[in-house]
């Protein structure tokens, strides 16, 4: 850290303690009367480092592992790249890998939370094979996990969209996604989570600060996708049309075979009168999902809140 004439320029490193690999650099420079904003900047500089650069080591070290060695939290570090994938498949092995987990250790609030939120995941993708069981397996896992520890973040941002869009409290859910974000102001899930419980909640202008919040914090996270369909949504909410089409086209770039994308973006197509694009965008998510229809995404509670949604997805030609 440096001072002259009334600033001040702080360089920070981050180096791999073991291997000395250079993980993060960059340099601040500010006016002193700026020190608080600073000092927040370099606060959350470091976190964006730290944070996604420690889950993917962490889980790479853990598909590295020998299978008959795994520990819980090996287990969990699994999960999470396949949960993370936000696809049927990734959803199944994510779900199998954390009941695993559970298995050896029972009270792991953190990996009950995620096995949560896989559950419900599964629900309102139209994924499940038995969405009532699946439903109460979501419920009855983000119960245990806030049972285990209601004061961890990313515990409270599971649970509160378990609560959200499975269990319709979405009062409670807006509690819990606030106080998460109120543990952890840096952690890019607990800023995820309540953009969705707040898109869920019909209060979609605040979910959009939520999942900008959450991208500045983490601009590589490797679940960025899931945080762009968020957006796309919101946005047409707000009808915002032309910017839910840009969000929709980022989350393609993250993850190109995401229904949910091609969704958000021929509903916005749909309401822009760009006709053509938005068949197109339709054909492409019913050939991921060849068995979606509105009224069974409405019954499951994936379109709570999503008026405008709807009916861009009629004009686009998605079956009813």
């Amino acid at each position: 850290m440096r001072k002259a004439a009334g600033k001040v320029r702080i360089t920070g490193q981050l180096i791999d303690a073991v291997s000395g690999a250079h993980i993060w650099g960059d340099r601040f420079e500010r006016d002193l009367t700026d020190v608080f904003a600073l000092q927040d900047e370099v606060t959350v500089a470091v976190v964006s480092a730290i944070q996604p650069t420690l889950f993917k080591t962490e889980m790479a070290m853990a598909t590295r592992r020998r299978p008959e060695n795994l520990t819980a939290y090996d287990l969990s570090m699994r999960a999470m790249q396949h949960f993370i994938q936000f696809n049927r498949e990734g959803l199944v092995e994510a779900i199998r890998l954390a009941h695993r987990a559970l298995d050896l250790d029972p009270r792991f609030g953190f990996v009950a939370g995620m096995a949560g939120a896989c559950h419900a995941a599964n629900v309102t993708l139209g994924y499940a094979n038995d969405p009532q069981f699946e439903r109460n397996e979501a419920v009855r896992l983000a119960r245990l996990a806030l049972s285990v520890d209601d004061g961890d973040p990313d515990t409270l941002a599971w649970a509160a969209t378990v609560s959200a869009y499975l269990v319709g409290d979405c009062e409670s859910a807006i509690e819990m996604a606030d106080r998460a974000v109120a543990l952890n102001t840096n952690s890019y899930n607990a800023w995820h989570c309540r953009g969705l419980v707040y898109r869920a909640a019909g209060l979609p202008e605040e979910a959009i600060q939520s999942f900008e919040r959450a991208l500045r914090i983490s601009p590589a996270d490797p679940g960025l996708h899931t945080l762009f369909v968020g957006v796309a949504w919101a946005s047409i909410e707000l009808r915002r049309f032309d910017e839910a089409v840009v969000a929709g086209k980022k989350a393609l770039r993250q993850n190109s075979s995401s229904p949910v994308a091609y969704r958000c973006l021929a509903s916005a197509l749909a309401h822009l009168g760009r006709d053509a694009e938005a068949r197109e965008a339709a054909a492409r998510a019913l050939a991921v999902d060849p068995a979606y229809t509105i009224s069974a995404s409405i019954a499951r509670g994936a379109l709570s809140n999503a008026k405008l949604m709807i009916e861009g997805l009629r004009k686009a030609g998605l079956p009813e």
